[in-house]
């Protein structure tokens, strides 16, 4: 019984570890806790000490890695909720200026880059031709494509 508290013990650990590196939301530290939990037990009772003292150690070790799971859970939570802020995908919501425009595609120029652009399937308005000076808003990106819609007035007074 000790050898399987102390397989028991050290799967959880690391599943714990494992969860802190890889914010799966609970996915792997859920069981890790339990593992630890009831390794702690196992490990006790193994090594002689009674059912009373083991369960206060699986209470005592199952309540400081819930309560760093939590800790990782909420810090994972709320880096997925924050907006990305680097990379071309921080480029969606951006203003931009047309440079020139051919139909449906053109170049348009965005946080001082000249990107290849097109226009964007939300755009609600009647199609009309963009030209040189005027105002768009960056919708979708595809490689190294935007895709942009006509600024409206409050986007403008942002």
């Amino acid at each position: 019984m000790t050898a399987l508290g102390a397989s028991l013990l050290c799967v959880g650990a690391l599943l714990i570890l494992l969860e802190a590196h890889v914010p799966t939301l609970g996915v792997l530290g859920g069981p890790g806790v339990i593992a630890l939990g009831a390794g702690a037990v196992l490990a006790v009772l193994g090594l002689g000490g009674g059912v009373v003292l083991g369960v206060i150690s699986a209470l005592l070790l199952a309540g400081v890695a819930g309560t760093v799971l939590a800790i990782t859970v909420g810090k994972g939570v709320a880096v997925r909720r924050q907006r990305v802020s680097a990379g071309p995908e921080s480029l969606i919501g951006h203003l931009g200026t047309v440079r020139n425009w051919n139909g449906t595609t053109g170049s348009v120029l965005v946080d001082g880059a000249l990107w290849r652009a097109c226009r964007s399937a939300l755009d609600d308005e009647d199609l009309t031709e963009l030209h040189p000076g005027d105002e768009v808003v960056v919708d979708h990106r595809d490689g190294l494509t935007i895709r942009v819609r006509r600024a409206e007035e409050w986007e403008l007074m942002r």
